[in-house]
């Protein structure tokens, strides 16, 4: 889920410029009707608007390359460049050697096949786009740090992922040579099922949509409806200036109904979720609520109010993703026709309304009050009925409900110490992302982050994602507050290095653990104290997290997760936590290396959880041991308490 949830923001990169797209072309058409119907165009101000529709026209023509860059970019390490490149190339090669005149010439029995053959004619799709991005950055992820011999070194680290890529690409295009039809008969069917529906199909897919939003799986779902990778692209065709006689829909339908409920809809929502607020947490969840409602109703942006509940009431979610598609059949079969370069709010309404596939607009008014009064009603409803615990009806202390009332006061509207306290310190952070409203994080300790303390200090929702993955919902100020977090990432660490506890003349052992560090010979443990496994020491721990106490590679890792294997340097170092936990079966215990990893100093190896080795009557201290330290003759232990 992880994975989705990374290119689900990876996607929103290509379509955040989308929204100059609606508003050039939207400008180019009001100035300029008869680019639209192929009239000859003459004078100064159509001439402007052919210019506006023509450079609007160039973003969403080419949608399927911005998906190959914002994918390759998005889904990198560290966001490089070099992965956009890979992922070109492997857009250029698939592209070209799925070509329809190639494939013909290959498989001649293509060329009989209807569907087969439309499929490698619209292989320039941004599901194909997709794919190259995901080759490009998976190529640039594992072999980014390739070392090539001398004579190739030229190639070596970053250069050489683009080769990479090129030749995995020309292997995916031979698969997709015979899949590809397959999987485009599948899209097709999904299509032509749900379009034969007619509005009840754009209510069942606007349904869908909503449902699937908080799991990022909404864009596979608008790559079939919204862009032109099956031949439907309610989007691209409506923003081309066409009507409902160029296509086999009626077009616009799968957008219209997003505009009643994301513009009255959500408001009638958090109207009701404020009514239903206790009075002294009134003022509070207004704050939140309000400036979610004007979002929504502005640009189409509804992050912000769904996940103030979606994740506490899913019941609640559910039946709102079905108003939504009870409104989308409904302004389908009202004759209803608006579309959106972005999202469904007034924005996009106002300048989509001079196109030609544009109905009936003036719905908007009947529908949007209707949305209003069956969202607010079904919410007022609801909320008390079962007890849904919405902003303002929660159990939060008058601290926390104040912390969240100063965020004007703090940097990006977060009160960033809290916040880091409440996601474990900042070294607890491995990755750090954001997308329109969410931080998304992944962490070393995920059981050190505190759910209270970050809505303590402001934050609307948190939600854990696979074993390490964390989202934080901040708001639209999410930007401010991860480029906040980045900076003192980078900033350089004040804490002092640790004491080095064991040396010899390959290299030195560092500290793994905070703790008093004791001689070999009081380890209660025989196995460590008589020096069966070399020669070492012990900690007394004061903390719960083992990093690594030189660069090196992970040799060993124990099923149980309680201990790890290094080499260095040719040294051999064993890092037990506690005696006898290895009866403890993994419980308590979480590893976050694995075998055959290169680590650096100071890198997270263990996490373990000190109190449930003492409840299960174990010690917990911690044996360093160089094992092979009967290979060097000058090794010095040092367990002077510092």
């Amino acid at each position: 889920m992880n994975f989705f949830q990374k290119l689900g923001k990876a996607v929103m990169l290509p379509v955040a410029a989308l929204p100059l797209c609606g508003i050039l072309m939207g400008i180019g058409y009001i100035l300029c009707p008869a680019s639209m119907q192929g009239a000859e165009i003459a004078g100064t101000v159509p001439t402007i608007g052919l210019f506006l529709v023509k450079a609007g026209g160039a973003i969403i023509d080419n949608m399927a390359l911005l998906f190959v860059i914002g994918v390759g970019a998005g889904m990198a390490h560290e966001r490089d460049s070099t992965a956009a490149i890979a992922a070109l190339a492997s857009w250029l090669m698939i592209t070209a050697l799925l070509n329809p005149d190639l494939v013909t010439q290959i498989i001649p029995s293509v060329a009989e096949q209807e569907t087969a053959l439309l499929a490698f004619r619209k292989i320039q799709n941004p599901f194909i786009g997709i794919l190259s991005g995901l080759i490009g950055a998976n190529c640039y992820n594992r072999f980014k740090d390739t070392t090539l011999p001398e004579w190739l070194a030229f190639f070596s680290g970053k250069r050489c992922t683009v080769i990479i890529s090129g030749l995995v690409s020309v292997i995916a295009a031979a698969l997709l040579m015979f899949l590809w039809p397959l999987l485009f008969g599948l899209l097709v069917l999904l299509g032509e099922k749900i379009s034969g529906m007619g509005s009840i199909g754009a209510g069942l897919y606007v349904f869908l949509n909503r449902l699937l939003l908080p799991f990022g799986l909404h864009h596979a779902l608008n790559n079939v409806f919204f862009f032109d990778t099956i031949g439907l692209g309610d989007l691209t065709h409506f923003w081309a200036g066409e009507t409902s006689a160029d296509v086999s829909w009626s077009l616009g339908i799968y957008m219209s109904g997003f505009f009643p409920c994301m513009m009255f809809g959500v408001p009638g929502a958090s109207a009701a979720m404020i009514r239903c607020a206790d009075k002294k947490r009134r003022r509070y969840a207004t704050s939140i609520l309000l400036s979610a409602a004007v979002c929504s109703f502005v640009c189409g942006i509804t992050e912000p109010f769904e996940f103030a509940f979606m994740f506490i009431s899913p019941p609640l979610y559910v039946l709102y993703s079905l108003l939504y598609g009870i409104f989308a059949a409904v302004a389908g079969m009202t004759g209803f026709r608006a579309g959106f370069s972005f999202s469904g709010g007034i924005t996009d309404l106002i300048f989509s309304a001079s196109l030609p596939a544009a109905q009936k607009t003036w719905l908007i008014i009947p529908l949007g009050i209707a949305a209003f009064a069956v969202f607010y009603l079904t919410f007022r409803l609801m909320i008390p009925a079962f007890n849904i615990k919405t902003p303002g009806r929660g159990e939060e202390d008058e601290e926390s409900v104040s912390a969240a009332g100063a965020l004007s006061e703090t940097v990006a509207g977060i009160i960033m110490p809290l916040l880091t306290e409440g996601l474990g310190g900042i070294g607890n952070i491995k990755t750090l992302d954001n997308c329109i409203t969410r931080l998304r994080l992944e962490l070393n300790d995920i059981s050190a982050v505190s759910d209270e303390k970050l809505k303590a200090a402001g934050a609307k929702g948190v939600m854990r994602v696979g074993g390490s993955g964390l989202q934080v919902i901040i708001g639209l100020n999410v930007q401010s507050v991860a480029d906040e977090l980045a900076k003192i990432m980078k900033a350089p660490k004040t804490e002092p290095k640790p004491d080095v506890v064991i040396r010899c003349s390959a290299g030195k052992i560092l500290q793994p653990v905070k703790g008093r560090v004791i001689p070999q010979t009081e380890i209660l443990d025989e196995t460590f104290s008589e020096g069966v496994i070399g020669i070492g020491v012990g900690i007394i721990p004061s903390d719960n997290r083992v990093t690594a106490p030189c660069d090196g590679v992970i040799a060993t890792v124990t099923d149980t997760a309680h201990a790890v294997g290094i080499e260095s340097d040719g040294m051999e170092i064993l890092i037990h936590v506690g005696i006898d936990t290895v009866k403890m079966k993994g419980e308590g215990f979480v590893c976050h290396v694995s075998e055959g990893e290169k680590v650096k100093a100071g890198q997270l190896l263990i996490t373990f959880d000190r109190e449930k080795i003492a409840a299960a009557g174990y010690s917990d201290t911690v044996a360093v041991m160089l094992a092979n330290s009967f290979d060097f003759n000058d090794v010095k232990c040092l367990t002077k308490n510092k």
